[in-house]
């Protein structure tokens, strides 16, 4: 494994990819913990913070054009952030179930799905971790 791909691809593709992975990491850390707890709640507010930079950085990558600078991925990250805002709002309202049902269709989709594809070569994280 070496880091050097992500470090070539420059500064947006390395904040982009580095968020998502904490993003990942802390997405994991608040799916086993405890759920209502001040802890939950400071780290959610991290996670939210965290995703809606990994979408929002995701419209200044325009590897793959297909529709004039956008992909079918910047889609994806424009439903991101409109589930986020979505779940920060249920929550706030007490409507625990749709705000958990939302945060892990997030987790799973945003982040699982679309890290995994990350993974295809020529992508810069196949590179990164399974060398060119």
């Amino acid at each position: 494994m070496s880091w050097q791909p992500l470090w070539n691809a420059g500064l947006i593709v390395s904040a982009h990819a580095l968020a998502a992975m904490f993003a990942m990491g802390l997405g994991a850390v608040q799916l086993a913990r405890p759920k209502g707890t001040e802890t939950h709640r400071w780290l959610g507010r991290v996670w939210v913070a965290t995703l809606g930079l990994v979408a929002i950085s995701s419209f200044a990558i325009y590897k793959f054009k297909l529709m004039g600078p956008f992909s079918p991925i910047h889609l994806l990250s424009i439903l991101t952030l409109l589930t986020l805002w979505r779940s920060v709002r249920a929550v706030r309202r007490g409507d625990i179930t749709r705000h958990r049902r939302a945060m892990i269709a997030l987790y799973v989709l945003a982040l699982g799905i679309t890290g995994a594809l990350t993974l295809w070569p020529g992508r810069t994280m196949h590179a990164v971790l399974f060398g060119l």
